[in-house]
């Protein structure tokens, strides 16, 4: 064999050994192991997150605040005019999604049921997903379950799409044939390309990433570990979204929110 096709076979071998570093034998991380991904980050990324006037996140929940008090649609009235202080009616209210909706029949996370609000209570059009409104609207309601403990719903209903939310985090997929247990379950704390495999739990979402340098949901963040693994993400908005929100919810139980994060 030449020396091109010696390399390319050494090359080939360190990148299986490295994929396989990350299988092993999986088990869920027991409660009193867990931890947010904000304990992994550098002492000034945490300080960005902890001080209100240097998290970048806050102009967009001051954005959040003026949409919660505009007017709008055909009704002419407010988030505000329906559901008063946001600083007493939503709180906890973020640490409680996604939730069953009755009318459609399946789970619906927070920026969905902003959406569903707008068009049967406001009746104006729903934001796009990933719009600066929707997530600074999503920003400010979630702010106000800053340190409450995440609650997932007791209801019977969203069973079914919790356990098909664990089923695709254990379900290997891409062409990197990889789960998101095996690097955040199996793999937490380890360095992958000189970065800590965070647990994954969905506590300060929407999210400020500083690679995005922008504000972000937790679909954005799901989309980019399946393009990650190369696989073909799911349209946002997709009931899988929900459903693996679900279980991510229901896997971070008693954690507190931080809404809204900061990370790498």
């Amino acid at each position: 064999m030449n020396l091109p096709g010696v390399l390319y076979v050494l090359m080939l071998g360190a990148a299986t050994l490295a994929v396989s570093a990350l299988v092993g034998a999986r088990a869920e991380i027991p409660l009193d192991q867990r931890r947010s991904s904000y304990e992994d980050m550098s002492r000034d990324t945490r300080a960005m997150q902890d001080d209100d006037m240097s998290n970048p996140a806050m102009l967009a929940v001051l954005d959040g605040e003026a949409l919660w008090n505009a007017k709008g649609g055909a009704s002419g009235k407010s988030c505000a005019d329906c559901h008063g202080d946001a600083r007493s009616s939503m709180k906890g209210v973020a640490a409680r999604y996604p939730a069953f909706d009755e009318p459609t029949g399946v789970p619906v996370d927070l920026e969905q049921r902003i959406n569903l609000s707008r068009e049967r209570d406001q009746k104006a059009a729903p934001f796009r997903y990933e719009s600066a409104e929707l997530l600074a609207l999503t920003a400010y309601i979630a702010l106000q379950s800053r340190g409450q403990p995440i609650d997932p719903p007791k209801d019977a209903r969203l069973e079914p799409f919790r356990e098909r939310g664990r089923a695709s985090f254990n379900q290997r997929i891409g062409q990197l044939n990889l789960s998101c247990a095996q690097c955040h379950d199996d793999n937490w704390g380890k360095s992958l390309a000189g970065n800590i495999i965070p647990q994954a739990h969905p506590t300060g979402y929407p999210i400020y990433r500083l690679e995005w340098q922008s504000l972000g949901s937790l679909q954005r963040r799901l989309r980019n570990c399946m393009t990650g693994v190369r696989a073909e993400p799911y349209a946002l908005g997709a009931l899988e979204y929900v459903e693996l929100e679900l279980f991510l919810m229901w896997r971070a139980r008693g954690m507190a929110l931080e809404s809204p994060g900061v990370r790498p």
